[in-house]
C-alpha cells in the first residue's frame, strides 16, 4: 500500500520503486514504529481528535501486530516501508478505524521518532555490553597488579610496567566511551512526534503527552529541526567510531602478543581459526576482524556526514540513507565489543615470558640514570653514562642486571652494590608512585577497585 498515491495517475517505474523502497532495512524499526503509533493513538483519543472507541481499537490492533511479529506469525513484506506495512496491516485487521491512525502525523516525524527510539534503545544496549567489557578488564587488572612486562613507545621496549597498568589504559578509554554514550543519549532525548511534515498541524495534539509516554524528557521546540535533525545519529556514529578504534588498538596488541616472537598471550580456540593449507596455524582472526571493521564504522560516520552536508530544510529523501549504514555500524560495534569481552575472558597470559621480556630490553635503563642522579650525578650526564652501559651490554649480549659491579664501575665509580636492587623489575615498578603510575596502582588497588 502506498501512502501517497492519490494525485498520481501513471504507474511507478519498477526501478524507481526498488530504489525508493526501504522496507528491506527499516523493517527492524517495527517495534519502535508500533510503540510510537500506540502513544500517538492514545493521545488522539484523549484529545478527542478521534473517538475513544477508534483509539482503543487502534491500540489493540497495534499490540496484536507487535505480538504476532515477535512470535514469528506475521512476516513483514509487500510494502514500501515499515510505516505503510503497519498501517496496512492495522486497517486489514480493524477496518476504517485503522485509517485514522495517521491523523495529525507525517511519515517525516514518524521516521524521525522511530530512528530516535531505535538509537536510544541501542545506546542502552551498548552501555550494557561496554560495561561488561570494562568489568572484564578490571578483573584482569586485579589479577595482574604485579605481573611485570615491558612498556613500549614506538613499539620499542621502554620501561617496565605491569599488565594491570597496561590494561588500565584501556579501562580509561572505555570509561570515556561510556561517558560519551550517556551524553549522546541525554542530548537526543527530545521527542519529534507531532512536528508533522515540518510545520506542525492544525489538530490540537498534546505533544508533551506523547513525549512523556515514550520516555522522552520533552518535545522538540522547532518542527523543522525535528524532522531534519540527524545530529544525534552523527554523534552516535562518532561515539561508535571512537569505541571501535579503541577495540582496534587493543586487537592490534593482542595480535602482536599472540605472535611467536612475543608469546605473551594464548588465545582460546573459541576465538581463533586455522589455515586451509598449514595445519600448524592458529590465527587470531577475531582480533584481526575487529581491527579491520574499524574502517567500516568510520565509513558509516563519513557517509552520513557527507549525505547531510548539503541538505536544505526541512526533510529530504537523502535522509533515508541514514539507516542502512547506521544499522550496520551499530551491529558491527556491538558484536565487536561482545567478542572482545569473550576473547579477554578466555585468554591466558604468559607471565614468566612477559617478565623475561622486560628484563631483556634495557627497560630499567632510566632507573639506572635515576640511581646516578640520587648519587649526585646531573641527569644529562647520567643519561650519557647509561648509554655507555647499554653499549657494553650489547657487546656482551646481556641485560643491565647481568653486568658485574666492576663493569658498572668501569663506566661510573659512583655505582655501588645497591644498584642491583635499585634496577630490579619490582623496584622499577613499585617506586613509580605518582598518580596514575604502576606503583601508585599497586599501592591504591583497594581504593581503585
Amino acid at each position: 500500500m502506498k501512502l501517497w498515491g492519490g494525485r498520481f495517475t501513471a504507474e511507478e517505474d519498477q526501478l524507481t520503486a526498488m530504489f525508493n523502497d526501504s522496507l528491506s532495512f527499516d523493517k527492524r524499526l517495527y517495534r519502535q514504529d508500533i510503540t510510537g503509533s500506540i502513544a500517538h493513538a492514545e493521545m488522539l483519543g484523549k484529545q478527542k481528535i478521534i473517538s475513544s472507541e477508534d483509539a482503543a481499537a487502534i491500540v489493540d490492533g497495534l499490540k496484536g501486530i507487535l505480538s504476532d511479529i515477535d512470535a514469528g506469525k506475521l512476516e513483514i513484506k509487500d510494502a514500501e516501508d515499515i510505516h505503510s506495512f503497519v498501517e496496512a496491516e492495522l486497517t486489514a485487521r480493524i477496518g476504517e478505524a485503522g485509517k485514522r491512525l495517521h491523523t495529525g502525523r507525517s511519515r517525516n516525524d514518524q521516521v524521525a521518532l522511530d530512528m530516535k527510539l531505535y538509537t536510544r534503545d541501542h545506546i542502552d544496549q551498548m552501555i550494557a555490553v561496554v560495561t561488561e567489557l570494562h568489568d572484564t578488564i578490571e578483573a584482569i587488572m586485579k589479577d595482574n597488579l604485579e605481573t611485570y612486562m615491558p612498556g613500549f613507545t614506538h613499539l620499542q621496549k621502554a620501561q617496565p610496567t605491569t599488565l594491570a597498568h597496561h590494561f588500565g589504559a584501556y579501562r580509561e578509554m572505555l570509561r570515556r566511551d561510556l561517558s560519551r554514550l550517556v551524553d549522546t543519549r541525554t542530548r537526543l532525548n527530545e521527542c519529534p512526534l507531532g512536528a508533522g511534515a515540518f510545520a506542525g498541524t492544525t489538530y490540537p495534539l498534546d505533544r508533551d503527552m506523547t513525549a512523556k509516554a515514550l520516555g522522552f524528557d520533552e518535545a522538540t521546540v522547532n518542527s523543522m529541526d525535528s524532522v531534519s535533525d540527524r545530529d544525534y545519529l552523527i554523534e552516535y556514529l562518532s561515539d561508535l567510531s571512537m569505541l571501535q578504534m579503541h577495540l582496534s588498538r587493543l586487537s592490534e596488541e593482542i595480535i602482536l602478543w599472540n605472535s611467536n616472537e612475543y608469546q605473551f598471550v594464548k588465545i582460546s580456540d573459541a576465538y581463533s581459526t586455522g589455515s586451509s593449507i598449514m595445519p600448524q596455524k592458529k590465527n587470531p582472526d577475531i582480533a584481526e576482524l575487529i581491527r579491520g571493521k574499524c574502517g567500516r564504522v568510520y565509513g558509516a560516520l563519513m557517509s552520513l556526514l557527507t549525505s547531510m552536508k548539503g541538505i536544505p530544510l526541512a526533510y529530504n529523501k537523502d535522509m533515508q540513507e541514514d539507516k542502512e549504514l547506521s544499522f550496520d555500524a551499530m551491529d558491527t560495534v556491538e558484536h565487536s565489543v561482545i567478542l572482545m569481552n569473550g576473547m579477554l575472558k578466555t585468554m591466558t597470559f604468559n607471565k614468566e615470558r612477559m617478565a623475561d621480556s622486560a628484563k631483556r630490553g634495557f627497560t630499567n635503563a632510566t632507573d639506572v640514570a635515576d640511581y646516578l642522579v640520587r648519587k649526585g650525578v646531573p641527569f644529562r650526564t647520567a643519561h650519557g653514562l647509561v648509554g655507555e652501559l647499554v653499549l657494553l651490554c650489547e657487546k656482551k649480549g646481556c641485560a643491565l642486571d647481568d653486568l658485574s659491579l666492576d663493569e658498572f664501575r668501569s663506566v661510573c665509580d659512583k655505582i655501588d652494590e645497591d644498584i642491583y636492587k635499585a634496577i630490579s623489575l619490582e623496584t622499577c615498578v613499585k617506586t613509580r608512585k605518582t598518580k596514575g603510575a604502576p606503583g601508585w596502582l599497586i599501592e591504591n588497588a583497594d581504593e581503585i577497585f
